[in-house]
């Protein structure tokens, strides 16, 4: 042992252990400041465990709970600890309420990116320890948003380096990793990797703590910095955010609900109890060596499928029936596999069986059902980051859910210090739209005004290159969007014999678009068709199967599908462009006459077809979540289901005028009083209904946001 960590265990030690973002969020902040606590603690002392305490390691957070007075109190009265959390989506302040009994504790808001906020927090509180476990780790959301992976992982750990590098007070920092920087191990492999191992991180996460390592391990060689490295298996216990594997099973055991597993489930991984993990930073907090790296691992390897068993098992449920297979992810390392004869070499090792472990974790989860709120989002198949209703991330304010329903006595609000800006803060976004005077570009402005969002229309000819660089160079939006394009009036036919208008404006002004977007780094959403398909005999009509994102299109009827199946496929190559196919759309405005309702409800004949339909009032505030949360792609952007003209006219009568009477033709008689073909068909809805699980059905939105609104019986 060095004469650093001989003092760091003799002496009386300042903490501040930095859990923000989604490594420790404060639904895991009472658990890291348990860690700091636990520290001082004899572990194998049979105190009655009473706070919570979140390690989020890898994929599982990890919770243990403690009686942090007697530590505190007793053991090492002279610790001080600082927490610093930006309480996020995945936040909790009802796991800090067991911590009101401890004089030395002290909570600031925050976030770790803030320069300002941590130079201040080392100087003022005389921090010498760091304990760095913020970071954003869950890996379903690195594939979609892997910018604001390395903004919190990688940037916001070169703060805090940069912080202690300008103070120079601190005697110990202790980097928390992921064994997920390794990369994949083996499938025959015998013996784990071991921490001078090569690292080759597969997946934006990994590769972002992989990159916060190396500023790390530089800062420690450039400026003599005293830091230590961990890297752990996964972790699990009570109070972990459900978004993770094994809490999410739970929970959706409980709700009687299929249990999802990525891929076929032969994905092997290694899980750690959230006890020993605090046990193991206790042992590397005052035993390990500065300059070291340790692995925090377990032998103990399973399957998830095999997971997915035990958990049938405790639940008494069928595995067979309740076991479902989904989509893997864009990749899934098939195993990681850790030696941690290092760690044991300084007196560690794991103490609890996974059949204990487990049993304790449901029954946590068992009597606090609700701990959580709503986290319907979190036990999607492939979750994401939760947001609120407007786009505006789950975050609880320092001053609320001081009570708590928990058997522990709440937290004295007294012991909170609200350090900086404390008032909550939504994402700050600025949309540029274009089409003004269309109407849905017309709407988004309305929803933005109602949200609260910046914006401004476009002022440029999307085919004019200059002045759309223009637009952009004076508007600065963070996103831009396209609901500009020829479509006809008074319909498509229009476009028959205005080719070369439509092709400027719904090709070239969209690619033209899309390119400035591209080089200024910003996210396109455009509003496209689902009119470029039509029943055939692998999707007829009334089967139920729908076209999917990825179907060729096959309808080529008319000039203005024609433009927008071309445009769609050349903006493939544009990885910042977000397509959403939009069909025969519907407002709650019966007033205008570019809604299919009204169109319908003004002809003298009408087919009878049933069609993928587009609700604006519902999906509208969709597209714009769909900016905030960065999605990318191409998208069916209709309600589930189909809806027919007859069905529709039938609730137009039922709702608005019981006296309308109309009179149905067939496609042959269509034809001869329309220069251009129409495309019918039904598009797949499981891809935005997976994303955005409370989206309604054609026939539900219909009544919910057209017909109830503008009832007149």
């Amino acid at each position: 042992m060095d004469q650093t960590s001989q003092q760091v265990g003799q002496e009386s030690v300042n903490f501040v252990g930095f859990f923000n973002k989604h490594r420790f969020p404060l639904g895991e902040i009472a658990r890291g400041f348990f860690l700091l606590n636990k520290f001082g603690e004899n572990l194998r002392c049979k105190l009655q465990l009473s706070l919570s305490l979140s390690l989020r390691l890898n994929f599982i957070l990890v919770l243990s709970r403690i009686r942090i007075k007697f530590i505190l109190l007793q053991s090492y009265p002279d610790y001080k600890i600082v927490v610093l959390d930006k309480l996020d989506y995945c936040s909790n302040l009802k796991n800090l309420n067991p911590s009101k009994s401890s004089p030395n504790f002290k909570f600031v808001k925050g976030d770790i990116g803030s320069a300002d906020l941590v130079n201040y927090l080392l100087i003022t509180e005389n921090i010498d320890t760091i304990m760095h476990f913020a970071a954003q780790t869950h890996v379903d959301n690195s594939f979609g948003n892997s910018f604001e992976f390395t903004k919190n992982n990688i940037y916001g750990t070169h703060v805090l380096l940069e912080a202690c590098k300008v103070t120079r007070q601190i005697r110990r920092f202790i980097h928390v990793s992921t064994d997920e920087v390794y990369g994949e191990t083996e499938e025959d492999a015998i013996v784990g990797n071991h921490e001078a191992s090569q690292l080759l991180p597969t997946n934006p996460y990994s590769a972002t703590k992989a990159g916060a390592e190396m500023l790390v391990m530089a800062y420690g060689r450039s400026y003599g910095l005293p830091v230590i490295t961990t890297r752990g298996n996964n972790v699990y216990g009570p109070n972990q955010f459900p978004e993770k594997l094994i809490p999410k099973f739970i929970l959706l055991a409980m709700r009687g609900k299929p249990l999802p597993i990525h891929g076929d489930g032969s994905n092997v991984r290694s899980y750690l109890y959230c006890e020993d993990v605090a046990e193991a930073f206790e042992v590397i907090l005052h035993k390990g060596e500065v300059g070291h790296v340790y692995n925090i691992g377990t032998k103990k390897e399973r399957r998830v499928i095999d997971v997915a068993k035990d958990m049938c098992k405790l639940f008494t449920m069928d595995p067979e029936s309740s076991i479902k297979f989904v989509e893997n992810r864009p990749f899934n390392d098939q195993r990681y596999f850790l030696d941690d004869e290092k760690l044991k070499s300084l007196g560690w090792s794991e103490r609890t069986t996974w059949e204990e472990g487990l049993k304790k974790t449901m029954d946590w989860y068992t009597s606090n059902p609700d701990w959580w709120g709503d986290v319907s989002g979190a036990l999607l198949p492939h979750p994401r980051m939760l947001v609120m209703p407007g786009g505006v991330e789950r975050v609880v304010d320092v001053s609320e859910n001081i009570q708590s329903d928990s058997p522990h006595a709440a937290v004295n609000p007294s012991q909170f210090r609200k350090v900086g800006p404390v008032t909550k803060t939504k994402p700050s976004f600025k949309f540029l739209i274009y089409g003004k005077t269309g109407w849905i570009g017309g709407l988004l402005g309305k929803l933005c005004e109602k949200q609260g969002i910046q914006y401004e229309y476009g002022k440029g000819r999307l085919e004019n290159r200059s002045t759309v660089l223009e637009d952009i160079q004076k508007v600065k939006p963070t996103h831009v969007f396209n609901a500009a394009g020829v479509t006809g009036r008074p319909n498509v036919d229009w476009c028959e014999s205005h080719k070369t208008e439509t092709i400027r404006t719904n090709v070239s002004g969209t690619l033209t678009l899309a390119d400035v977007c591209k080089d200024h780094g910003i996210l396109m959403i455009n509003f496209a068709t689902g009119c470029i398909f039509e029943y055939d005999e692998k999707h007829p009509e009334g089967s139920g199967i729908g076209f999917k994102e990825e179907d060729t299109p096959n309808f080529t009827g008319s000039f203005y599908s024609k433009t927008k199946a071309m445009v769609e496929e050349l903006l493939k190559d544009y990885d910042n462009v977000c397509t959403l196919r939009v069909r025969m759309p519907i407002s709650s405005d019966l007033n205008n006459p570019r809604n299919f309702i009204t169109k319908i409800a003004r002809y003298d004949k009408v087919v009878n077809i049933p069609n993928s339909m587009t609700i604006l009032d519902e999906l509208l505030p969709i597209s714009i979540e769909m900016a905030k949360r960065n999605l990318r792609g191409i998208w069916n952007f209709t309600n589930p289901g189909v809806v027919s003209h007859n069905e529709v006219l039938e609730l137009y009568k039922k709702y608005i005028n019981p006296e309308f009477k109309w009179t149905n033709f067939t496609l042959e008689e269509q034809a001869r009083v329309i220069v251009a073909p129409r495309s019918n068909n039904e598009l797949d809805m499981s891809k935005l209904k997976s994303e955005f699980p409370e989206l309604l059905s054609i026939k539900e939105s219909l009544v919910k946001y057209v017909f109830e609104p503008n009832k007149k019986l």
